[in-house]
């Protein structure tokens, strides 16, 4: 894709063609503020350029029928979502409808260099599928900070050996297209935003619970980044002054105290010292146990493994009810890894921030899981190439 909308007007109607699918051009006309005159100027640009397509004529509004305009069908966007312990791919068409999706573990600790050879692998593969012979844009994902105008990870605290790394200039090159960089959670909160459970939101917050926790924050229906890229880090938010150590070199993180990787420890903890019968089963089983095994001995009723998921619930519902406070969101999500935990952490959440966040704040707040699962964070990313696309040059 070489053509980029030439004005406000052309990028304006393009995201309405994504967000909506085909419309006739007096349904556009009905939530642009153009002139019919003007209108049709800017779609017949927009047809020269490629980017859009005739697609039959639309029902009838009295009058001549107008015909429906539809983004070019052949667009093809990349989505990249890295996580600490897996990576995800997909392809979407230009209305980000995810057309073939690839997951494979990989350890982000192994390094850039590494893991994106997994990256280009996987993508290599939805293209030999037949899904894309090349992709108009990437969106990428990545566990920790990152400086968003140059697409550069900043001091993330479990990803050694990326501090700098020029993720979006590298990948461009790979895939010879366009690519932007976010942090993970951002894209999370931008999928579910886009299809998910936050489409009619403006103001809400996304708390993804994985191996790390982290929110994105999402304001006036754009995501805050703040100033160096590193707004929503809540789970470097103290919960415990004298609590166990965490990655980020502090003590009583909340990331230390409830994440994947602290209830896995906990769940181990707790299955050794015979707390707990059905994960004691499990860990000498697999030799090691994870955020899944905890939810299915909870599932099956073990006491041991509801109360971690209470305690961590009650923790991070505590955080939460301080954000609650502050920003004042219209929807909380709650996504990831650990969701698989499901309504009893979800119960322990709302408590929390229903007995402690302020009634004007609380009265009206939906808390609830994401709708999206592992396909938030590559429909995100597509999201984000596209938003930057679909934007004048």
């Amino acid at each position: 894709m070489t053509a980029r909308p030439a004005n406000a007007h052309q990028a304006r109607l393009l995201r309405l063609l994504r967000d909506g699918g085909p419309n006739s051009r007096a349904q556009l006309g009905d939530q642009v503020d153009l002139s019919r005159s003007k209108l049709a100027v800017e779609v017949d640009r927009l047809l020269e350029t490629g980017l859009v397509v005739a697609d039959g004529l639309a029902a009838s509004r009295g009058g001549r029928r107008s015909h429906n305009i539809r983004l070019a069908p052949e667009l093809r966007f990349l989505g990249v979502d890295i996580g600490a312990t897996s990576v995800d791919v997909a392809v979407t068409n230009a209305e980000l409808e995810v057309l073939g999706h690839l997951n494979h573990p990989m350890d982000v600790r192994e390094g850039p260099v590494a893991v994106f050879e997994q990256v280009l692998s996987l993508a290599a593969k939805l293209r030999a599928s037949g899904l894309a012979e090349g992709f108009d844009g990437a969106g990428i994902g990545v566990p920790g900070p990152v400086r968003f105008p140059e697409g550069v990870p900043v001091a993330p605290p479990i990803m050694p050996g990326w501090d700098g790394f020029p993720v979006r200039e590298a990948l461009s090159q790979e895939l010879g297209c366009p690519v932007m960089v976010d942090n993970d959670v951002n894209l999370m909160a931008m999928g579910e935003q886009h299809a998910g459970v936050a489409r009619s939101v403006g103001d809400f917050l996304c708390v993804k619970i994985g191996t790390g926790i982290g929110c994105g924050i999402v304001v006036g229906g754009e995501v805050y980044r703040g100033t160096t890229g590193s707004a929503g880090d809540i789970g470097h938010i103290q919960v415990d002054p004298d609590g166990r150590p965490c990655a980020c070199g502090n003590k009583g993180c909340l990331e230390a105290h409830f994440s994947g990787a602290a209830l896995a420890r906990d769940a181990e903890d707790a299955a050794r010292e015979g707390r707990s019968p059905e994960l004691a089963v499990r860990l000498e089983t697999a030799g090691r146990l994870t955020a899944a095994d905890v939810a299915a001995a909870a599932a099956a009723g073990d006491a041991a493994a509801l109360d971690l998921i209470r305690e961590g619930g009650n923790r991070l519902g505590q955080v939460i009810a301080s954000l609650v406070s502050f920003f004042n969101p219209g929807l909380v999500v709650i996504g990831g890894g650990v969701t698989g935990l499901g309504h009893n952490l979800l119960a322990s959440v709302r408590t929390q921030v229903y007995k402690q966040s302020l009634p004007l704040a609380t009265g009206n707040l939906p808390i609830v899981l994401g709708e999206l699962g592992p396909t938030a964070g590559v429909i995100g990313a597509a999201r984000l190439i596209s938003d930057h696309l679909f934007s004048p040059a």
